[in-house]
């Protein structure tokens, strides 16, 4: 049956919302078994959506539409960014349910659950059309993640918890605001209707405000960053991999959605805002991640720094940073993910993250030395991975606009390369100095089902990018076609602040109707 003809957004909704209330009411195995067996549908589903969308069709697919109460409608579709987005989700599921299988131990109906739930409002994320119903999709992430840091965590848990929450739901209150102006103003709350509304330009600066103050808390962008290195430390470990692959996204997936889109004007008059702060997060949270000895928080703090890439590349009104910035993106969800994963291998080994208590492990664990090398380098950006594609994508981009902040960012990426090799030469050679980890033993058959597929992938798309660039490609330029009548070109244009309006024009141009901010 062609994909198109049935509601497969609202059935991959559905399976895991029924699955996770099933698996309140069963004992332990089953629970693992029917998460399990639900991701695995959905990851199913995922595929045929992906062979069944067409890049050169309607720019909105597989759409339902259907009135539930008030403004709010079930509004679902997608376009090329929302379905790798989706792919991604599906994909790292089932790893999250098979790395937690043998780790937790503790209500563990409650915990597959949490994480069913999580990956139902997920998929909502990115296929809602409703203004309203992606916020609701949007916040509700908040809830499983803050109870599987809160129960399942570390021993400061419930700090991490509490600190997660609180930043990331502060920032959307702001946001709410802004949608129900929006709403009214354009008597709608489609989002494809929305996408071709002109707001005022005045309007535009405050709404890109409030919705960058929850996207930024997302990202997570420098300084509201904070939350994820105590989030990341005391979340469990498939808890770590569903944080960096796919919740970040959610800050990238909405600049996309919009702030570049819907205030194309005001996000020109805040490049200057967004590549300061980014230029920041990839030299200071890389400084900070060469000293960090615990090896879950100096990831957490690489994933600050390739964010900043990713903003950076969204904010290059160019078609080459923004194809970067989605598959930074989506690369670093499969890289960051495979390397909490690997953290969490020999944690369940010798239960700790010191970095100092391990050293030569690559003599009796070979094979888990050489997926952790595969991952390193994807995180570095070697050439032949997926880092390499997505990060040269973006700095190209970038080197169109301001060649100063190109220099910084690639400063950020040498020392990426210093930390996370430093990482890896004290983890995987070196003598072997520490009993408990020389006797660990290597990976098992249910380790490599969950790094293999992962390093599959990242190869995959280092060697043959266009899989993942091709149904992006038609969507990035209708967003650049929206903005490029504000975009900038070259440092002696990049922005200057005209003090006359306490708005950003271009220097050393006339004013005219753009630059103003006018329709």
């Amino acid at each position: 049956m062609n994909v198109a003809d049935i509601p497969v957004l609202s059935i991959m909704l559905a399976i895991p919302m029924v699955a996770a209330a099933l698996c309140l009411f069963v004992r332990a195995e089953l629970a693992r078994t029917i998460a399990l067996t639900a991701t695995l549908g959905n990851l199913i589903l995922g595929v045929l959506l992906w062979m069944s969308y067409d890049p050169a069709g309607a720019q909105w697919q597989f759409t339902e539409s259907a009135q539930l109460f008030g403004p709010i409608g079930w509004k679902l579709g997608i376009d090329g960014i929302s379905l790798t987005l989706i792919m991604l989700s599906v994909f790292l599921m089932p790893i999250c349910i098979g790395a937690s299988w043998n780790t937790i131990q503790k209500r563990v109906g409650e915990y597959m659950a949490a994480f069913l739930l999580m990956e139902t409002l997920m998929i909502g994320v990115f296929a809602a059309q409703d203004l309203l119903l992606f916020y609701i999709f949007f916040e509700a992430g908040l809830i499983p993640m803050y109870l599987i840091i809160g129960i399942w965590g570390g021993q400061d848990r419930i700090y991490a918890s509490y600190k997660f929450f609180l930043y990331t739901l502060l920032g959307s209150v702001v946001m709410l605001i802004a949608m129900l102006w929006m709403i009214q103003f354009a008597g709608t709350a489609d989002i494809p209707t929305l996408l071709n509304t002109d707001f005022p330009a005045q309007a535009q600066t405050l709404l890109w405000l409030a919705f960058f103050a929850s996207f930024a808390v997302k990202m997570p962008m420098w300084p509201v960053h904070t939350w994820l290195p105590d989030a990341h430390v005391q979340a469990p470990t498939a808890g770590s991999v569903i944080l960096a692959g796919v919740l970040l996204k959610m800050g990238g997936y909405g600049f996309l959605r919009f702030s570049l889109p819907m205030f194309p004007e005001a996000s020109a008059n805040f490049i200057p805002l967004v590549f300061g702060l980014s230029m920041v997060a990839v030299v200071y949270t890389s400084l900070v991640a060469l000293v960090q000895q615990d090896m879950k928080k100096l990831i957490a703090y690489s994933s600050v720094a390739h964010m900043a890439i990713v903003t950076v590349g969204l904010f290059t009104f160019n078609q080459q940073g923004i194809e970067g910035a989605i598959i930074v993106m989506l690369s670093h969800g499969l890289v960051s993910g495979a390397l909490f994963l690997c953290v969490g291998v020999i944690y369940d080994r010798l239960h700790t993250r010191e970095i100092s208590r391990y050293g030569g492990i690559s003599v009796n664990m070979p094979k888990y030395a050489l997926l952790f090398m595969l991952f390193t380098m994807a995180s570095v950006g070697l050439p032949g991975t997926s880092g390499f594609v997505g990060e040269f994508l973006s700095l190209a981009g970038a080197y169109k606009v301001s060649t100063w902040a190109t220099l910084i960012a690639t400063t950020g990426i040498i020392l990426g390369a210093g930390y996370m090799l430093y990482l890896y030469r004290r983890i995987a050679f070196g003598p072997q100095v520490n009993a408990d980890a020389a006797a660990m033993q290597d990976i098992g058959g249910r380790e490599m089902w969950l790094l293999v597929p992962i390093a599959v992938v990242v190869l995959w798309m280092g060697v043959y990018p266009e899989t993942f660039l091709a149904p992006i490609r038609r969507d990035v330029a209708t967003i650049v076609d929206r903005i490029e009548r504000a975009a900038p070109s070259g440092d002696s244009k990049l922005m200057a602040v005209d003090p006359t309006t306490t708005r950003f024009r271009v220097a050393h141009e006339p004013k005219n109707d753009v630059a103003e901010g006018s329709h």
